[in-house]
C-alpha cells in the first residue's frame, strides 16, 4: 500500500528545501564523500561549488553549499576565484547565474533567521 499523499507532500517539500533526511537515499549519498575524496574540506567545498555552477543549482542548493562553506569559514573571495576559473569551461552565463543564485541563497538565510528569530 502506498503512503499517505499528505506524507508524501510533507517529504518532498523538505527536499525542495535541503532537507534530504527524510529520503533516506538521498541523504546517504553525500556520506563519507569527503573522506573518499581525499580533498581538504576547503578544496572540496570549491569542487562542490564548482559543480553545482555547472549545473545551474537551485537557490536552496547554494543555500546549503554556502552553509558549509561558511562552517569551514571559507571566505566569497575563494567562492569568487573558483567561478571565475570554471567560467572558460561553463560559460559566462553560468557564471552569472551562480552570482545570482549566491545572493538570492544570502537572501534566504537572512529570511530564515529572521523567521527563526524575529526581532
Amino acid at each position: 500500500m502506498s503512503k499517505p499523499a499528505t506524507e508524501l507532500e510533507d517529504r518532498l517539500r523538505s527536499v525542495a528545501k535541503g532537507d534530504m533526511s527524510g529520503v533516506e537515499v538521498l541523504a546517504r549519498m553525500h556520506e563519507g564523500v569527503l573522506e573518499a575524496t581525499g580533498l581538504d574540506p576547503e578544496t572540496f567545498q570549491l569542487v562542490q561549488i564548482a559543480a553545482l555552477a555547472a549545473v545551474d543549482g537551485c537557490p536552496v542548493s547554494w543555500l546549503a553549499h554556502l552553509e558549509a562553506a561558511d562552517e569551514i569559514e571559507l571566505d566569497l573571495e575563494k567562492i569568487l576565484g573558483t567561478l571565475m576559473a570554471i567560467a572558460p569551461i561553463v560559460g559566462t552565463p553560468r557564471v552569472v547565474a551562480a552570482g545570482a543564485r549566491i545572493v538570492h541563497a544570502m537572501g534566504l538565510e537572512e529570511e530564515l533567521a529572521r523567521a527563526v528569530s524575529p526581532d
